[in-house]
C-alpha cells in the first residue's frame, strides 16, 4: 500500500516552500509577460498603399508612412485609410460580389422613356488629404456615402434627362463626359473621381421593340433607296450607251457625207479640166473615141451613114 496520502487542507503549499517567496515570484512573471506583450503589440506596419493615422489618448498625432513603426502602449492606437482606388457601383451584374446594395438607378430621358442604369464611379483619397478623411468622415466607407453615393445618383439622372433615348445611345461617349463632370463639379470632399462609367442603359421592352421596329424599316427604307440608286445608274449608263451609239452614227454620217461631198468636188473639178481640155484641143475627143474603140467595124450599115468612129476626111491644116 502507497505511503502517499491526500492533503485534507488543498490550499496549505508543500513543506518547504514560503507563501512570501511564491507570492511576489508569480506576480513579477506577470507583469513581465504583460510587459514583453504589449512590447510586441507595440509595433506595427503600414502597407504601401495605405497611411496609417496615429491616435495619442483619442487625438490624431501625425499621418504615418509606409513601413515599420512603434507607438506607446495603451496611449496610443492607429487606424488606416487606403489610398487605393475604391469603387462605388449602381446595378449589379450578376454573380458581382462585389457590388453591394445599391439598386440600378431609374430615370427618364428628355422624352420620358424610363431606364435602368447601371452606373460605376472610381475614386482615391489623396495622399494629402488622409487626416482630413479620418477627422471629419471617421472612414473611406462613410466618406464614400455622404459625398458621392447621396449626389451621384441625382446629377446622373439631370445629365440623363437633357437626352432623347435615341440621341443617349448615339453619343454614349459624350453622355459619359457629361456625367464625369456632373460628379466631379459636386464632390466637394477630400476625394478624387478617377473615372465614370454608365456601362448599361436599360429601356423598357416596349421602347425597345418600337425601337427594333423603326430600325427595320429605316434598313428596308435604306435598300430601297440603294435599289432606286442602282436603276438610276443602270439609266444613266443606257443613256450614255445610247448617247455614245448616235454621236457615233452621226460621225459616220458626217464621215459619209463629207466623202460624197470630197468626191463631187473632185468630179466636178475632173469634169471641169476636161472640158477645158476639149475646148482647146477639139482632136482630143477623136483620141478618145479612138482609145475606146476596139477595132471592129459594124456587120452592116445603113445607106448614107457615116462608119463609126472614123473620119476618113483628114483634117485642114491652118
Amino acid at each position: 500500500m502507497s505511503d502517499f496520502k491526500l492533503n485534507p487542507n488543498r490550499n496549505q503549499l508543500p513543506q518547504g516552500i514560503s507563501p512570501r517567496f511564491l507570492g511576489p515570484g508569480l506576480g513579477g512573471i506577470v507583469i513581465l509577460v504583460a510587459l514583453a506583450l504589449a512590447l510586441m503589440n507595440s509595433w506595427y506596419t503600414i502597407d504601401q498603399g495605405d497611411r496609417g493615422v496615429l491616435l495619442t489618448n483619442g487625438a490624431l498625432t501625425s499621418v504615418v508612412g509606409p513601413g515599420l513603426h512603434f507607438k506607446l502602449p495603451i496611449l496610443q492606437r492607429v487606424d488606416k485609410i487606403s489610398l487605393r482606388q475604391q469603387v462605388i457601383k449602381w446595378g449589379c451584374e450578376n454573380n458581382d460580389k462585389n457590388c453591394g446594395n445599391l439598386p440600378a438607378m431609374q430615370s427618364y430621358s428628355r422624352d420620358q422613356q424610363p431606364a435602368d442604369m447601371r452606373v460605376t464611379v472610381n475614386f482615391h483619397v489623396p495622399e494629402s488629404e488622409v487626416g482630413s478623411v479620418y477627422t471629419n468622415y471617421g472612414s473611406i466607407e462613410s466618406l464614400a456615402d455622404r459625398v458621392i453615393a447621396r449626389k451621384a445618383p441625382q446629377e446622373i439622372k439631370t445629365v440623363f434627362g437633357q437626352y432623347d433615348a435615341v440621341s443617349v445611345i448615339q453619343n454614349r461617349a459624350k453622355f459619359n463626359k457629361d456625367v464625369s463632370d456632373a460628379i466631379s463639379k459636386v464632390t466637394d470632399g477630400p476625394v478624387m473621381i478617377d473615372s465614370v462609367q454608365v456601362e448599361n442603359i436599360n429601356f423598357s421592352q416596349a421602347y425597345e421593340q418600337a425601337v427594333e421596329a423603326r430600325m427595320t424599316a429605316q434598313v428596308e427604307v435604306q435598300k430601297q433607296e440603294q435599289n432606286l440608286q442602282q436603276e438610276k445608274i443602270k439609266a444613266d449608263i443606257a443613256v450614255t450607251q445610247a448617247k455614245g451609239r448616235a454621236d457615233s452614227v452621226k460621225a459616220e454620217a458626217d464621215a459619209s457625207a463629207y466623202k460624197t461631198k470630197i468626191e463631187g468636188e473632185a468630179t466636178a473639178e475632173a469634169i471641169k479640166a476636161r472640158a477645158g481640155a476639149l475646148s482647146n484641143n477639139p482632136l482630143l475627143v477623136d483620141l478618145t473615141r479612138a482609145e475606146k474603140w476596139n477595132g471592129v467595124l459594124p456587120t452592116s450599115m445603113i445607106p448614107g451613114s457615116a462608119v463609126p468612129f472614123m473620119d476618113v476626111n483628114p483634117p485642114v491644116q491652118k
